[in-house]
């Protein structure tokens, strides 16, 4: 079972989520919170596996909630609930850490396969989100954040390279294999080193780098 905290100032929001996931049988909701103070409160006391995050909330934003929760020791999987894909905030999360982002109109037999993928580390953003995002907020970073970027990938081998720009262009586990002509299982050993290696909480915060690096631009 993967267990789950729903954080949001909407209890209409929260209701949804509670019942499409609880219906969907492999999830338990360990509890909801109304505000990000609160929801920090609450990943600290239930730990659970994934935290669902609305970030425009009163008492403490959603942003300031996923950068403590993330600070925690053995910190769950965090993905922001968003009313739009293109949205500072939800960059500003992403780049803190967390593994992805779930529109709130969602379909309802969209939202348990998401969370899945929140939960087990694979979630990646659809190309065209991944470029829609990003590419709107790395444009405006500043030339030490490039630097830095650059800095961090230069150690890479020629494969470590090839596996971050795939991850920087939105490509899920099964796409990344077909391009390398490696298995899956392969795949996740790839990423799983690369993202060790340059000290990345996922593969959301990889696809950022990539893109911060200029490993997309030609």
């Amino acid at each position: 079972m993967i267990s789950v905290l729903l954080v949001d100032d909407e209890e209409l929001i929260r209701f949804g989520l509670r019942t499409v996931l609880e219906a969907a049988g492999d999830f338990v909701v360990l509890g909801e919170a109304g505000n990000g103070a609160a929801g920090v409160t609450a990943a600290k006391e239930l730990r659970p596996d994934v935290v669902l995050m609305d970030i425009r909330m009163p008492v403490m934003d959603g942003l300031t909630a996923t950068k403590e929760i993330l600070a925690l020791p053995e910190p769950p999987q965090v993905a922001v609930l968003t009313t739009f894909h293109v949205d500072e905030y939800v960059y500003a999360a992403l780049a803190a850490g967390a593994a992805g982002f779930l529109l709130k109109d969602t379909p309802p037999r969209e939202i348990a396969a998401a969370v899945r993928a929140v939960a087990d580390g694979t979630a990646s953003l659809s190309p065209a989100v991944t470029t829609a995002l990003i590419e709107s907020y790395v444009g405006r970073k500043t030339v030490p954040r490039r630097v830095d970027a650059l800095r961090k990938v230069e150690g890479l081998s020629e494969r470590e390279r090839e596996v971050l720009v795939l991850l920087g262009s939105g490509e899920s586990n099964a796409e990344l294999g077909k391009r390398l002509f490696v298995s899956e299982a392969t795949v996740k050993t790839y990423v799983s080193r690369l993202l060790t290696k340059l000290d990345l909480a996922n593969r959301t915060q990889a696809a950022i780098l990539a893109h911060e690096a200029g490993l997309l631009d030609g």
